[in-house]
Order: structure tokens, then C-alpha cells, then sequence
């Protein structure tokens, strides 16, 4: 990525073309220090390009991303965590590729951010033994570990029951209001756009362009049934809806 701007990253004229096939087409994009973005659209439209673009996992066909926030943390779908390693050495890992030398200090690091993601008496079980969104907690606890300014997050709880993603949604945002990362958070969910974010960015459908974007100026903490809340899924459905039927009679 090119040199550190005010801009937590930054997308400028970003093109992404796979063979003859245009993913992304012109993509203006500026993440604010400290903001939280969801990204929504219809699947294909191109969202987890964007975000490996953001990442630095790929490069855009033409265009730049520009970062100010340094080397960004990674959260995913699957938590991708070492099975036979405990939650606590998992992190430790992290902490230890990050440049904490001393065992004593990443040990107690780890227990801190564990308890952060309310985790704090899982740091000896192994990773088989905790259920599907306490490996999500650890995978969060991991990648706070790595001490970046800048959180991509490419629908992390999508594989998790309703319950669950709840308990994890107040987790995220809890831990987003101590430390104030930069979020950009990639989700299919409407509502969970809504219950998460400070701004919600939708994608048009093939090729991925900016169609519209909300500032959410709902105060934390949001509950998924506030008439507010909803009112502002029902608006961003409907533009959804309409994106995906273009898409359909183009």
C-alpha cells in the first residue's frame, strides 16, 4: 500500500478485472479513523474483492489503495484457529508474530484480551472443545492481538444461529467502543448493517459499484427490534431489491 494518509484506507478509482469479467468498476471509497462500515450488496456483487483489495491480499486492475492505518487485521468467516492449540496459545501466536517477545507478557495479554471478547476463563481449553461462537470470540481476541488500527471483517458470524450473532454483535461493539479501530465489515445481513454500523455502503450488482450509502446515527447500544433501526433496514431493503432486479434485466 502507498504511504500513510488521514484516511484509515482508502480506495481511489479502484478496477477489478478477472480475465474479460469486471468485478469492480470505479470504486471511491474512504474509511474514517475510528469509523465502522458495513458493506453490503446482493452475493457476487463483489464484496470480498473489495475487502481483500482494502487487505492488501490482491491488487486492483487499475486505481490505488492508499493506507494510513498500517497493516490491517483479518477476521473471516471461518476462524481458520489452530485446533490443537488452546484459545490462549492461539492468541499468543498472534502476539508473538506481531513482535511480543516475552512469554510472560503475551501470556498475560492474551488472558486480557479473552477476557475482552468475555472469553476469560477459556484460555487453557483447546479449540475443539468451545462451541462454533466462542471460536469466533477467540478468532476476534486473535486479531485484536495483532494490535492494528485497521479491522476487516468478511462476514464472520454468517455461519452462526440468531442467538448467537447477537451475543457476538454486542462483543464487537463493545470492544469497537474501547479501542476504536477502523471496521470495515462485510455482510449479506441487512439488519446486522444496520445494529453494527456508523455507515452502510451498498454495492451495485456486476460490476460492484458505490449505489448509496446511509450514515446511521442510531447511539450504541442499538437492539434489533428499535422502530428506528427497522425503518432504516425496511429503506436499505428496497434499494437492495431494486439493485437485484436490475441486475436481472440487464
Amino acid at each position: 500500500m502507498s504511504p500513510a494518509t488521514t484516511a484509515a484506507v482508502r480506495l481511489t478509482g479502484a478496477t477489478k478485472t478477472f480475465g474479460d469479467a469486471l468485478v469492480l468498476d470505479g470504486i471511491d471509497l474512504e474509511v474514517a479513523p475510528g469509523e465502522f462500515l458495513c458493506l453490503l450488496g446482493a452475493s457476487g456483487c463483489g464484496k470480498s474483492t473489495l475487502l481483500n483489495l482494502l487487505a492488501g491480499l490482491d491488487r486492483p486492475s487499475s486505481g490505488q489503495v492508499s493506507s494510513g492505518a498500517g497493516r490491517p487485521a483479518l477476521m473471516f468467516q471461518d476462524h481458520a484457529l489452530f485446533p490443537w492449540l488452546t484459545a490462549g496459545r492461539n492468541v499468543e501466536l498472534a502476539l508473538q508474530l506481531a513482535g511480543t517477545a516475552d512469554r510472560a507478557e503475551r501470556r498475560a495479554e492474551a488472558a486480557r484480551l479473552l477476557g475482552l471478547v468475555r472469553l476469560g476463563d477459556a484460555y487453557g481449553k483447546r479449540v475443539h472443545t468451545l462451541s462454533g461462537g466462542m471460536r469466533q470470540r477467540v478468532a476476534l481476541a486473535r486479531a485484536l492481538a495483532q494490535g492494528s488500527d485497521l479491522l476487516l471483517m468478511d462476514e464472520p458470524f454468517a455461519a452462526l444461529d440468531a442467538l448467537t450473532r447477537d451475543v457476538l454483535h454486542e462483543v464487537l461493539i463493545g470492544v469497537w467502543e474501547r479501542r476504536r479501530p477502523s471496521v470495515v465489515f462485510v455482510t449479506h445481513d441487512i439488519r446486522e448493517a444496520v445494529r453494527l454500523g456508523t455507515r452502510v455502503v451498498l454495492l451495485s450488482s456486476r460490476p460492484g459499484r458505490i449505489a448509496r450509502e446511509w450514515r446511521v446515527g442510531i447511539p450504541h447500544p442499538r437492539r434489533a427490534e428499535d422502530a428506528t433501526l427497522l425503518g432504516l433496514a425496511r429503506e436499505i431493503s428496497r434499494d437492495l431489491r431494486e439493485e437485484v432486479c436490475r441486475h436481472a434485466r440487464d
